[in-house]
């Protein structure tokens, strides 16, 4: 395939199975279907953000494309767009900066969600990003301040997850990590 590649390309791609992302014009083939863990709390979250934040956003789970630019499509595990901005969802995923993206961390995926990723979501006005570690039992809370990302906090245990960004999340991160086939299938 010839670089870069844009959106309009990859959405040409045949249904071979696999995923994938764009990242700055390079298509890349995201690592094999999520593991157990990673479902479960991906899950968990969903759940807990649709019931304290629906009313306000609207909240989606992967894979859905995040088209930030012809030449970074994205597929992040959970999305929040506020009830104001809902023009950019549209027939083909979501166009332009959702107000929040969480990606959970698969082995695989670590190096490209903590350094590419977060670039790109800064680059194009994410103004939230969450990193969720089902290893560790931590989500790690990432503001958008002058076009980059500043740690806004490290929440472990039973710190309850507060967002100035999105007022109406309101969870302890242990909620995440309660189900004990998470704990059994990562010892």
């Amino acid at each position: 395939m010839e670089w870069p590649v844009t959106y309009d390309m990859y959405a040409q791609l045949p249904d071979d199975g696999k995923r994938y992302e764009v990242l700055d014009g390079v298509l890349e083939l995201m690592s094999p279907g999520p593991a157990a863990p990673h479902q479960l709390v991906g899950g968990a979250l969903y759940m807990l953000m649709q019931s304290c934040c629906s009313s306000d956003y609207e909240v989606f789970m992967a894979p859905l494309d995040v088209i930030l630019s012809p030449t970074n499509v994205v597929q992040p595990d959970l999305i929040l767009v506020h009830r104001s901005r809902l023009d950019i969802v549209k027939l083909r995923g979501i166009e332009g900066a959702p107000d929040l993206v969480v990606e959970v961390l698969s082995p695989g995926s670590r190096k490209r969600d903590r350094v590419r990723k977060a670039a790109i979501y800064a680059r194009h006005g994410v103004p939230e990003y969450w990193i969720v570690d089902a290893q560790a039992g931590t989500l790690e809370q990432y503001t958008l301040e002058n076009g980059q990302y500043v740690p806004g906090n490290l929440f472990e245990g039973e710190d309850k997850v507060v967002s100035d960004k999105l007022p109406c999340a309101s969870f302890a991160v242990g909620e995440l990590f309660r189900n004990p086939l998470i704990r059994k299938l990562l010892s």
